[in-house]
């Protein structure tokens, strides 16, 4: 999955609290409001208030306190939406949020879980799944409040759909491909589901055509992981996921985590690469989660990923065998 900083559209839990208790006073207020003209300009205004939030979640060191003060924001942008469902900034705030707190506190908790109860693992996954879903909706949504019919096009002709999508849609393409493939990525038992993922790689590829520097090389971060699994990846896949990987450690200035971690978990271990599974781990914790603030949580995510994945090598890496004209010891 791609490693762009969590939650950058929402509202911070500490240091924007006296701001998000007026927005939520200001929003029961426009509700209960009976004059249209002036509670829908409130509502839109609250709705841009809201999704350009800043980056306060992002600047923040503890995962676990995000994980508690996000469904908040997330409720409030939902309830913000129900009252102007065309709000595009609402609806590509909430594809983002629900795609990022669907991956740091719900499926990666299920890998974590899986060797100690199989049952809680299973359960956090299929959360992980329905999450995926909401915010690759609420992508979809977007796309269509601006470019109407276009999820009709996209599953007659995604190539041909997409087409129609501009430099300022590259943030709604990328968050509606990457719930997507995640969603697909969850469901490897329904043939409908994985009949989906030529969609997605429409949505993903025009955003690279589009702005492939978008966030910092989040495109090519999330390109080392779907070359492997695209519809029709061919022999190079492995060599186009490095390309990716190269491009988006240029682009991030090897300050986030997420591109090695990436290519450890889906490069290294594919080839069973031990030395460089490793390496690209270490490399991963090495980076200095206080160098780039507004990526400080995304690393400090990712750096307990890799912590985890190390703990882990033996069970992904198998023992490489003696050679032919060798004994075993």
């Amino acid at each position: 999955m791609k490693r762009t900083p969590c939650f950058p559209s929402a509202p911070a839990p500490a240091s924007r609290v006296r701001q998000v208790g007026w927005l939520a006073a200001l929003l029961a207020l426009c509700l209960a409001s009976t004059g249209c003209s002036v509670k829908r300009l409130a509502i839109n205004q609250l709705g841009d208030a809201l999704s350009n939030g800043g980056g306060s979640f992002a600047t923040d060191d503890d995962p676990d306190l995000i994980r508690d003060a996000a469904p908040f924001s997330l409720k409030l942008m939902e309830s913000l939406l129900a009252e102007a469902p065309g709000h595009r900034e609402l609806l590509q705030a909430l594809a983002s949020g629900y795609t990022q707190y669907a991956y740091a506190f719900a499926q990666q908790p299920a890998d974590e879980l899986e060797e100690k109860d199989l049952a809680a693992a299973a359960a956090s996954r299929a959360r992980a799944k329905r999450l995926y879903l909401r915010a690759r909706n609420y992508g979809l949504r977007g796309l269509e409040a601006r470019y109407p019919g276009i999820e009709k096009e996209l599953r007659a002709d995604p190539v041909r759909a997409v087409r129609v999508t501009k430099k300022a849609d590259v943030h709604l393409l990328y968050w509606t491909a990457a719930s997507w493939a995640a969603t697909i990525s969850l469901s490897k038992d329904s043939p409908d589901a994985i009949a989906d993922l030529p969609l997605a790689a429409a949505l993903i590829d025009r955003a690279l055509v589009l702005d492939e520097k978008f966030d910092h090389g989040a495109i090519h971060s999330f390109l080392i992981t779907f070359e492997l699994a695209r519809p029709g990846a061919g022999p190079d896949a492995v060599a186009k996921s490095r390309q990716h990987f190269a491009r988006a450690v240029e682009l991030s200035g090897g300050n986030q985590a997420g591109p090695y971690l990436s290519l450890a978990e889906n490069v290294a271990v594919k080839q069973q690469n031990a030395t460089e599974f490793k390496a690209l781990l270490e490399k991963a914790l090495a980076v200095k989660v206080d160098a780039r603030p507004e990526w400080r949580l995304v690393n400090t995510i990712m750096q307990r990923r890799a912590k985890w994945l190390l703990g882990r090598m033996d069970d992904l890496i198998l023992p490489a065998l003696p050679a032919e004209n060798e004994k075993p010891k």
